[in-house]
């Protein structure tokens, strides 16, 4: 028996089928995009460069990791103005419960508008005591808020406090800062924790009156040394921290 197999060839089948034409699409589109910037770079001025390259420029900023925001260079400004919520007035008959949770949804609530902020706020953790609203600021684990075992501030922590400082801007409760730090080796001959801690506490006293924060405001500027620490033990510098209470 004689079998005979027929086959249709294609009608592509002698260039290749149509992907060249892609290809050169491709390559003509590149071409004109080429020649458009040069003829750009040619005919515009260099503020006009400056104001095509922001209009081009992604929304969302590149900034350090958190554990890099205690280094680098000076302060965001964008950052220090990143928050500016309205809070209700908490003089007269307004209710304490309800500005410390609209102080709080701002700090902890907040962050999306940069990287660089939702870092910063990883420092802070609100809770509410007797006392008031406590603001705490601790270190992270490889982002300090001061300069090794000085009272000298970190950015990072000027940027919290121009934070700070807008967020109860609206707010005219009183405030305490109190400093805390890490306990050190019993064997040395003159123990820093009490002069540190009381250093480190006037040094945010300092930043946030540079921010415009009311000075009669602050009622209490203390450091605690070692004795409240918030790890079990005692040397752990997650224990180095600043407490801002908004009194009741």
């Amino acid at each position: 028996m004689i079998i005979i197999r027929r086959t249709e060839a294609s009608g592509e089948g002698g260039h290749h089928g149509g992907a060249w034409k892609v290809a050169y699409a491709d390559f003509v589109t590149a071409m004109m995009a080429f020649f458009l910037m040069m003829w750009l770079l040619s005919a515009t001025t260099e503020e006009q460069r400056h104001g095509l390259a922001d209009y081009f420029a992604p929304t969302i900023v590149q900034t350090p990791s958190a554990e890099q925001s205690g280094a680098g260079d000076g302060p965001d400004e964008g950052v220090r103005h990143a928050i500016e919520a309205p809070l209700p007035d908490s003089d007269g008959a307004g209710d304490f419960n309800e500005v410390a949770q609209a102080v709080q949804d701002s700090l902890t609530g907040t962050g999306g508008e940069s990287a660089q902020l939702t870092n910063l706020l990883q420092h802070v953790v609100t809770r509410m005591t007797d006392e008031g609203l406590v603001i705490e600021l601790s270190d992270l684990t490889a982002a300090p808020l001061f300069v090794e075992d000085t009272a000298q501030p970190q950015p990072a922590l000027a940027d919290l406090m121009g934070i700070i400082a807008r967020v109860t801007h609206h707010v005219r409760n009183d405030v305490a800062i109190s400093g805390h730090v890490r306990a050190y080796p019993e064997t040395l001959v003159a123990s820093p924790v009490w002069p540190l801690s009381d250093a480190r506490a006037h040094a945010v006293r300092n930043l946030l009156e540079a921010e415009g924060f009311d000075a009669a405001r602050i009622q209490c500027v203390s450091g605690y040394a070692d004795r409240k620490n918030r790890r079990g033990n005692p040397m752990d510098p997650q224990n180095n921290r600043i407490e801002l209470i908004l009194l009741r």
